[in-house]
């Protein structure tokens, strides 16, 4: 240990945010690019390193990089360019912030940056066409506060996101790692399991198993080793909360997890996180280095006997790791299979010792209830199901992105407010075209317009045969086909199972070729009721939780949409016009000109008309690919 490290572990947290609030007081201003997947994939990274350059051409001093830690240099007081974690509004992206005036810019580009330093940063002048507008109103939104994504939002979980996620100075000012040290120097174990019971807490991940009580469980446990885990296998399609935590608060997992090992005794604790996400893993190794050199990790941790390491562990991206017991098989370097239960891994886990598993954004609310208290906590939410939820709204919503409700709000402020609406296959806002929603991904089910005002939570969601999960929302208009939303999750299922029990195995397969039938054509009324018999007898007897939820989507479109199915099985037609097998192509004759364009290019001469007359589709010829309507700029051709 070289002496800066000795001098890091010696400061006090309260020293530390002391420092880093006089350093920021000290800046004439900050500038925030968001740094998650979405917007550095748009270029936000390539902004930030073009606005420093445009800032020093200016004349003036940019830093990058906040110093900290130094209790005896002068604070820096020019402008700070400093990226976050995912800021939520990814339909918007890159997203910038300055402070101290608040302004927030969408859609922001590298030919941006210039006029952005001559005029906002001169001058204070605000440019509009880099300003939110909203849809509904028209309203030019130049501040967060303003915008109706964020202002309808309570954000808990997420609110840190905006602080530079690689500067662990800048987590310890917003009261970082002091509830890890609360749990440490002032509770008992006992004491903190029972703090979680009072607060509600429930598991993130989907199940909703309260946390408090599964830490208890493993508490009791007697043993010599014990190990908290967190799960960060994120593989719903459609789904990002974990990954956008891990890339923008990444000291909040690490903080919960501390609470958690001394909760149940651990002294190791192991994060899970997909290779797919290397970021999130990058920003989490980087925060586990920064806080054994300030001492919050390792041996005697705040000068206890408490001690406390971490390691990440890349997965290898299977699905089905995201149940435990598979998961716990993985990190051990076996295949990920799930194993029956019990014994839970509260008894028998990781390497044979007890073990706490806990999913990522569950652990990053940890450190909430430890510093607010649990009563605090439950003022927001139901009395069953307490405090925040992230979701990933996704689909056909016009504001598509990372968002973070109280348990009760409803779909129609998420869909209508917070989504600004659905849209049709163009894009476009169209006010009454709700058709559904997919909860929960491929473990969840479908939730109809007559749900719009149910409250979200974990005991209204189960009566309507759909569950949390994770937390991906995916919104459909009147255009889509559920029979193949259905279709979409079970070749998902299908392809991530482990194959290692027969009803999972072999009942999503055939679950998969029913609904093939079904939308090419070939079903029959046994075909429906093969379908429902198949996914119940998946249902009841796969081993673990991947094979016990795959039907989901298909019994809850079977329930909500039964209409939909009935039309391709018995009519051998998609309302639609999603399933090409099942296209039934016409041309309207009072809207054709008779310009024979979809004639000539037709691949197969399947239209058939004079110059200026209507024409006519023979179905026999067809083959249904969709060229006479992209060719028609009359809107003639329909049914496909």
């Amino acid at each position: 240990m070289n002496a800066e490290q000795t001098n890091l572990k010696n400061l006090r947290l309260e020293d530390i945010a002391a420092s880093h609030q006089k350093a920021v007081s000290k800046l004439k201003r900050r500038i925030i690019l968001c740094g998650g997947t979405g917007c550095i994939a748009n270029g936000s990274m390539q902004v930030r390193d073009a606005l420093v350059a445009e800032i020093k051409k200016a004349g003036l001093d940019v830093e990058i990089e906040l110093k900290h830690g130094d209790l005896e240099h002068a604070p820096f007081e020019g402008t700070y360019v400093s990226k976050s974690g995912c800021q939520g509004f990814c339909q918007m992206g890159p997203l910038l912030r300055i402070e101290p005036e608040g302004l927030f810019y969408c859609h922001v580009k590298l030919e941006d940056v210039s006029e952005i330093v001559a005029k906002t940063l001169a001058t204070g002048e605000i440019i509009d066409r880099l300003v939110y507008v909203d849809p509904a109103t028209q309203k030019h939104c130049p501040h967060e506060s303003e915008v109706p994504f964020y202002n309808l939002q309570q954000r808990v979980v997420l609110k840190d996101c905006t602080i530079e996620p690689e500067n662990i100075a800048e987590y310890i000012a917003r009261k970082g790692y002091f509830g890890a040290r609360k749990a440490v120097l002032e509770m008992k174990p006992e004491e903190i399991c029972q703090l979680f019971i009072d607060s509600g807490l429930r598991g993130r991940g989907g199940a909703g198993f309260p946390t408090g009580l599964k830490w208890k469980f493993t508490l009791a446990s007697k043993s010599d080793k014990k190990y908290v885990v967190c799960n960060g296998d994120e593989g719903d399609p459609g789904a990002f909360m974990d990954r956008s935590v891990m890339e923008g608060n990444p000291h909040s997992v690490i903080e919960g997890m501390m609470i958690a090992a001394r909760a149940i005794g651990a002294d190791e604790g192991v994060v899970y996180v997909r290779a797919e996400y290397p970021l999130a893993v990058q920003r989490m190794v980087r925060a586990v280095e920064d806080a054994e050199k300030y001492g919050l990790l390792g041996d005697n941790l705040f000068g206890s006997d408490f001690s406390f390491r971490v390691r990440i562990m890349e997965g290898a991206g299977a699905f089905v790791c995201g149940e435990e017991t598979a998961l716990l098989a993985s990190v051990e370097g076996k295949r990920g299979m799930p194993m029956p239960k019990p014994p839970f891994p509260a008894q028998k886990g990781l390497y044979g010792k007890p073990t706490v598993i806990n999913n990522v954004e569950t652990l990053a609310s940890v450190p909430y209830i430890m510093r607010e208290g649990a009563a605090k906590y439950r003022e927001v939410g139901t009395e069953k199901s307490p405090g925040t939820k992230t979701f990933a709204l996704t689909g056909h919503v016009a504001n598509t992105g990372l968002i973070e409700v109280p348990f009760g709000a409803t779909l129609r402020d998420i869909v209508y407010k917070i989504g600004g609406g659905v849209t049709d296959n163009a894009g476009k806002v169209t006010g009454q075209d709700f058709k559904s929603v997919q909860i929960g991904g491929p473990s969840g089910g479908c939730l109809t317009p007559e749900m719009l005002d149910w409250p979200l939570d974990f005991d209204s969601l189960a009566s309507a045969g759909a569950i949390v999960g994770s937390g991906g929302l995916v919104v459909m208009n009147q255009q889509t086909c559920m029979v193949r939303i259905a279709r979409f999750f079970m070749r998902f299922t299908q392809n991530e199972s482990c194959g290692k029990c027969v009803p999972c195995r072999e009942g999503t397969k055939q679950m998969l070729s029913l609904l093939d039938d079904i939308i090419e054509g070939r079903a029959t009324a046994e075909t429906l009721e093969l379908l429902e018999q198949t996914a119940k007898a998946v249902q009841l007897g796969s081993l673990c939780a991947l094979g016990k939820t795959a039907p989901n989507p298909v019994l809850s479109t079977l329930r909500y949409f039964r209409e939909e199915y009935d039309a391709h099985v018995f009519h051998k037609h998609c309302p639609t016009g999603e399933c090409k097998a099942l296209a039934k192509p016409e041309i309207v004759a009072d809207k054709c000109k008779g310009c024979t364009m979809c004639a000539r290019k037709c691949p197969v001469s399947a239209i058939a008309g004079k110059v200026k007359e209507p024409h006519v589709i023979d179905q026999a010829k067809c083959i249904k690919c969709g060229a006479c309507k992209t060719a028609c700029k009359f809107g003639a051709v329909v049914g496909i």
